[in-house]
């Protein structure tokens, strides 16, 4: 049997470091370590403390913010596991210099600070700027939906939730009935007489959480030019239902503006809705201003910067924004592929409709199979006949819809009505209609068409080529790589400062792998 040294893991032993030793260049907590202590200024933390005249000495925040940074780095954003890593860590101990903070103090300093941590941001960008990390050629858009400190069973419209107050009482009484048999018997049944004691202390506390809710809120409206209520959250009402490949949740949507050259985040916020249209013209704002404080240009989008972003972001009144402040944007409409030659083959194996996909919805002819004349305003159905035009719709200047109607006498003997109605008994009703089909008709001049041809041509199709590969991999290396993947605040400033967080450690990371501060 060979001698070996012997060895044991279970047991302490007194090591004498130096902190600044651990901190090893070109990597992420030297890096982080010495922007903080060097580059930010973070005196838009100090406003808020008041104990420069007495009271209990408070945790630099410099030392918070290095501790909160490298721990999302590691994709550690629990407060009591950042104090535990504090604790035994040594990278964590090197950057603390050997403090632990308690972890209501880094939780506090979290959600308390948004406007101090954007200034963080502001600065971040400035380094990366100064070190030749931005090429301000090219922006791409995108936003990345995470679940937030709110659970999605608390939502619902003003009615609903009024309905399920609705049913909390009838629960309520229920336990109370139960509660009520129980007295008098045997010692046995105190368990269960306790069970129902609590139940019906829970449900007496939520149906008094919504019922203060529902008296002292408004319904919460949605976006556009005819808004209609949305669902509304008694626990964060400005986080919002969000559908996403994953199912839905209940949370905020992170959009930022990545530069090209390096993929540094040059903007970054949170909304509380899921759609995306709305929140382009504040991330456009949002980067002129950064580049504005740190005196690069006063309006650098119209330095002929390109700005791309997806389907998403694509409206009548974006794209009118865009022709206007005269912004080189390429952002395709929801038909762009179906446009493209390129994508004939793709569209004949995976252009199924969705209507025809789901399960008990009745597959019928397409609008496409109708052929429409702009020109007469004329339509001719599957079968050969002509439609009746019963309305004219003008949705935006140079943007009209046309609404067609078969004839009754056409559609009740028509051998295709099986293929081309959902309902084919409705026509032969005496109150029935035949097949109704509508389409949009424009003049050519909207700012939709003028982004349409922009999109559309072989410049814009090479631009747009870039969108993905420049913002989809900043979503993957916070998202996949960090686990940066749920926010753990509530309201949309403390979201958005823990989200610019999120995107400071990409930065950080980015000025490690390609600036002189590593």
């Amino acid at each position: 049997m060979p001698n070996f040294k012997p060895y044991n893991y279970n047991q302490d032993a007194m090591v004498v470091i130096n902190f600044q030793e651990q901190l090893q260049p070109r990597t992420f907590e030297y890096t982080l370590h010495h922007l903080i202590d060097n580059y930010v200024d973070l005196s838009a933390f100090y406003d808020k403390y008041k104990n420069d005249s007495g009271g209990r000495s408070a945790y630099d925040p410099a030392i918070l913010l290095k501790v909160v940074l490298f721990a999302y780095s590691k994709g550690i954003t629990s407060s009591r596991e950042i104090q535990w890593q504090c604790e035994h860590n040594i990278i964590f101990k090197a950057l603390s210099c050997d403090s632990v903070p308690h972890f209501t103090s880094i939780a506090s300093f979290v959600s308390s600070y948004p406007d101090a941590i954007e200034s963080v941001f502001e600065q971040v960008l400035m380094v990366c700027d100064q070190e030749g990390l931005l090429g301000k050629e090219l922006f791409a858009i995108d936003g990345c939906k995470m679940s937030s400190n709110a659970s999605k069973a608390h939502s619902g419209t003003f009615k609903e939730l009024e309905q399920k107050q609705v049913k909390i009482r009838k629960k309520i009484r229920h336990c109370l009935s139960e509660h009520k048999k129980l007295d008098g018997r045997k010692p046995a049944e105190r368990e269960r007489k306790q069970r129902l004691e609590q139940m019906n202390k829970t449900l007496e506390q939520h149906f008094e959480k919504i019922d203060r809710f529902l008296k002292t809120q408004a319904p919460r409206m949605g976006q556009g030019k005819k808004p209609k209520e949305v669902k509304s959250n008694i626990t964060d009402n400005e986080s919002a239902k969000m559908t996403t490949s994953k199912g839905t949740i209940q949370g905020y949507n992170g959009i930022a503006a990545v530069d090209k050259k390096h993929q540094i985040i040059v903007e970054a916020q949170a909304f509380g809705e899921g759609q995306e249209t709305h929140t382009l013209k504040p991330i456009l704002d949002g980067i002129n201003k950064r580049y504005r404080n740190a005196g690069v240009a006063p309006e650098i989008l119209a330095d002929e910067v390109i700005v791309t972003a997806d389907t998403g972001f694509s409206s009548e009144s974006n794209n009118e924004m865009l022709r206007k402040e005269c912004i080189n944007a390429y952002i395709p409409d929801n038909q762009f592929r179906a446009r493209d030659k390129a994508f004939a083959k793709q569209k004949e194996k995976h252009g199924k409709r969705h209507q025809d996909t789901v399960k008990g919805v009745k597959p019928i002819f397409p609008a496409s199979e109708f052929k429409l004349n702009k020109r007469s305003k004329t339509c001719v159905c599957p079968a050969g006949n002509e439609m009746l035009l019963y309305r004219e719709e003008r949705v935006s200047e140079g943007k009209r819809k046309l609404h067609f109607e078969g004839r009754l006498t056409d559609c009740r003997s028509c051998p295709l009505k099986n293929q081309c109605m959902r309902n084919p008994a409705s026509a032969d009703t005496r109150d029935g209609h035949g097949r109704q089909v509508s389409f949009t008709w424009t003049n050519g001049k909207t700012a939709t068409d003028w982004m349409k041809k922009r999109v559309d041509s072989v410049e814009g199709k090479t631009i747009y080529s870039h969108r993905m590969s420049v913002v989809e991999p900043v979503f993957g290396n916070i998202g996949t790589n960090k686990r940066l993947n749920r926010f753990s605040l509530r309201g949309k400033r403390k979201v958005q400062g823990q989200w610019q967080m999120f995107c400071l450690v990409h930065n950080i990371e980015k000025l490690m792998n390609y600036g002189a501060i590593h």
